[in-house]
């Protein structure tokens, strides 16, 4: 009889192991679609052609190289850049988030493997008899010491191993949303850099502009006295220096917001930044200029439309999974006694190991329709990412398309300055002959000044729109820097 006992117990346990070994090596299949990127809508090239002097650059050739905002030359800009990675709270806050991702991958990845539990249990039973002379009971103690548990569901279907890959295309995301937000906040502080130097060359004018129409209200004076110019005339030009004051003191309010903005972007209270007044007046840098296609590995945030494409697709076969069974092994081991002295004794060992496996049999429909939905949402992930790449490439046309325009129309700007400036001088040479009145002068001195703020101003535009550029090419990034798999 003891025989047949033991036989049927070693086939028990053959049988059960025999499961665990089928629940453990079923890993290899994988319900759902494999991922593959989807053809996004690139043109060949791009419509608008570079500025003059630009080169297309060949595949090898189209990446910035070092930190993008070097190509300025200016010191202080580069200070102030250096400052964003470590101050900036918009692009540490997702610098966080990157790190809080990676930690889901890890979570993820945990489920590929048993959970084991222990512990310290005690029980107490209380029986009861009755008789003829009534109700009998007894305490009975039960410890286990230690007790431990094993938990396993096998991944049959691959619906844990979609998940970590869910989990990592959604971490490498979050990395690429990490460098777009670096890459905005760093153009954001160019921008308002140079648009706050832009305003210093208004200023610059306009304080020359001043000192002109005060010696021009002083010629009118002194031509008063002498009789030969009239009330108006002063009139005309103290009206005329006022608004070219008035005009000036306002560009303050400007430049003070752009330097406290310039004061946030770094991570620093406005009463802390000063920024030194500075013209501008170097032409934007040449730049080399890819094919549209780099696009696709070169822009951070069409890497982040991508990788959400791909962990979406995983979620599709999350989804297919659950329409399959789901297998699970499970076991526990202690020690088990009715007092602590007995407790630790090799008949006191017990053991258990066990599996299952169970079958959705009918839930109205309710899984299919979540996979259904989960096809629906990969398909707006691809139209997303399709239209990240359309407006990529919308912002690089932008971008170029105002550099050439601006350089042709400072040519035309420079021309007209040096037209009212002409103009001006023989206006004022009338003036002082007695040939004219004032008010010739006084429109060439509002036209050239007008001239002179538009030359100033496409200064600041065309350093704008390089900067534009560079970001809408993605600042020398590439998708290659997004963190790997198994980092």
């Amino acid at each position: 009889m003891s025989r047949t006992i033991t036989r049927g117990r070693r086939a028990r346990l053959a049988i059960l192991l025999t499961a665990a070994a089928l629940a453990l090596g079923s890993g290899a299949c994988v319900v759902g679609p494999n991922y593959h990127r989807p053809e996004a809508p690139v043109s060949p090239a791009f419509k608008e052609a570079p500025p003059d002097g630009w080169k297309r650059a060949e595949p090898s050739d189209g990446v910035i190289r070092g930190p993008w905002w070097s190509v300025y030359g200016d010191p202080a800009l580069d200070e102030l850049e250096r400052r964003i990675d470590v101050s900036n709270q918009t692009v540490l806050a997702a610098e966080a988030n990157y790190r809080a991702a990676a930690d889901a991958v890890r979570a993820a990845r945990g489920a590929l493997f048993p959970s084991v539990t222990g512990g310290v249990a005690a029980t107490e039973a209380r029986p009861t008899t009755a008789g003829l002379t009534g109700v009998s009971s007894s305490a009975r103690t039960t410890l286990q010491v230690p007790t431990v548990d094993l938990s396993y569901q096998a991944d049959v279907w691959g619906a844990i191993r979609r998940t970590v890959r869910a989990a990592t295309a959604t971490a490498q995301a979050s990395a690429a949303q990490l460098e777009n937000a670096r890459l905005i906040v760093q153009a954001d502080l160019a921008i308002d850099y140079f648009t706050l130097h832009g305003l210093d060359g208004d200023i610059d004018l306009l304080e020359k502009t001043v000192a002109s129409y005060e010696e021009y209200l002083a010629l009118t004076k002194a031509r008063q006295t002498a009789g030969v110019a009239s009330g108006a005339d002063v009139a005309q030009a103290e009206a005329q220096l006022s608004a070219a004051r008035a005009e000036l003191t306002d560009l303050g309010v400007a430049r003070s917001q752009f330097e406290h903005a310039v004061a946030i972007l770094t991570g620093r209270p406005p009463a802390e930044v000063t920024i030194p007044r500075q013209t501008l007046s170097a032409d934007p840098p040449q730049m080399p200029v890819a094919l549209p296609a780099a696009l696709l590995e070169r822009r951070p945030d069409i890497a982040i439309a991508e990788r959400q494409m791909a962990a979406q697709n995983e979620q599709i076969g999350i989804a297919q999974a659950a329409l399959f069974p789901t297998v699970g092994l499970s076991g526990s081991a202690g020690l088990q006694g009715t007092s602590l002295s007995n407790v630790f004794s090799v008949p006191a060992l017990f053991w258990s190991l066990g599996a299952n496996a169970v079958e959705l049999i009918f839930d109205a429909g309710r899984r299919r329709a979540i996979t259904d939905q989960q096809r629906n949402l990969f398909d707006a992930s691809v139209a997303n990412y399709r239209q990240t790449v359309l407006t990529a490439l919308q912002q690089v046309e932008d971008a170029m398309a105002a550099l050439r325009i601006l350089e042709r129309e400072a040519a035309q700007v420079a021309d007209s300055v040096s037209a009212a400036r002409a103009s001006l001088d023989i206006s004022t040479a009338q003036y002082k002959a007695g040939v004219v009145s004032s008010l010739p002068v006084i429109t060439a001195q509002a036209t050239l000044l007008q001239n002179q703020r538009s030359a100033v101003d496409i200064v600041t535009r065309r350093l704008l729109a390089s900067v534009q550029l560079i970001e809408a090419l993605g600042g020398g990034w590439d998708a290659s820097r997004l963190p790997s798999a198994a980092r």
